[in-house]
């Protein structure tokens, strides 16, 4: 009995060890899900949070673009190519932000043969027993690849505006991860609102949706308003939370980083779930 309760506890300590794994994702593309995610990462960099952006948004990787950074010399795909540990394919940003290019990380990784295999998830695991954050900057949309990745994660956060066309795409993106994880903890950022209201309505209409057609119920992470400082910052390539702290956006980013913080994952487990879902094939 001694010897099984340690085995729990250590089992437990290695899981607790774990990062926390998000997915930000949208239904479509243009509602400001890189920017979103890059300044929600940075404000929890800020808080001396260990915290890892991949950009796996193949084809629209910009993350190094927002920062103001050369585009990155490597991505997760130089991990099992030419099997370089983590560490060296890893970027530093601002404070003390670390952020990886996922370069066609998905769809790389599905063809990955046996020795590449285990070489990645080496580094995997050492990932998620570094940082206490990881967010995922996935595409628009979900794509045979991608939805492994939402399937693994801890929890999902969706990002939409009030416009009806991305209300919609959101709920299909919504609907498909319940398709395959009916428990899958889904948090909805509603961007581009012109009055609080809108956040309001916007999020009350999504979710009466989702409860009512698939038995579903989200949580409102927060909302951002519509802000002319936001473009400012996209032209000076320098993030929001940077060069505008002050901006009511900034002061929305700030609200929503606690509401994270202040919801703590019960669900961790990303290596785990992540080995056996690439491993099914």
């Amino acid at each position: 009995m001694d010897q099984a309760w340690q085995l729990r506890r250590k089992l437990q300590q290695y899981y607790e060890s774990q990062a926390r794994t998000v997915a930000v994702i949208s239904g479509k593309g243009g509602v400001g899900k890189s920017n979103f995610v890059l300044n929600l990462s940075l404000n929890l960099a800020k808080k001396k949070k260990k915290v890892l952006l991949i950009d796996s948004d193949i084809g629209m990787a910009n993350i190094d673009l927002l920062l103001g950074q050369p585009s990155s010399t490597y991505s997760i795909v130089d991990i099992f190519e030419k099997k370089l540990p983590f560490e060296q394919v890893i970027q530093n940003g601002p404070y003390g932000l670390s952020y990886l290019s996922g370069g066609n990380t998905l769809s790389k990784i599905v063809q990955l043969h046996d020795e590449g295999f285990r070489y990645f998830l080496k580094q995997l695991e050492k990932m998620v027993t570094t940082y206490e954050d990881i967010l995922f900057d996935l595409g628009a949309g979900i794509s045979e690849n991608s939805i492994r990745f939402l399937l693994a994660v801890d929890e999902i956060i969706v990002v939409t505006t009030p416009e009806p066309t991305a209300v919609m795409d959101a709920y299909a993106s919504i609907k498909l991860v319940h398709q395959y994880d009916p428990h899958k903890n889904i948090k909805i950022v509603v961007n581009r609102c012109q009055k609080q209201k809108d956040g309001n309505m916007t999020f009350d209409r999504l979710n009466t949706t989702t409860s009512r057609f698939l038995g579903h119920e989200l949580q409102l992470l927060g909302y951002l308003p519509e802000d002319r400082h936001v473009q400012q910052s996209v032209m000076n390539q320098t993030p929001i939370v940077i060069q505008y702290p002050m901006s009511p956006v900034a002061k929305a980013l700030e609200k929503i980083t606690n509401e994270y913080l202040g919801e703590k994952s019960h669900q961790k487990g990303f290596f785990q779930k992540f080995k056996k879902l690439f491993l099914k094939g």
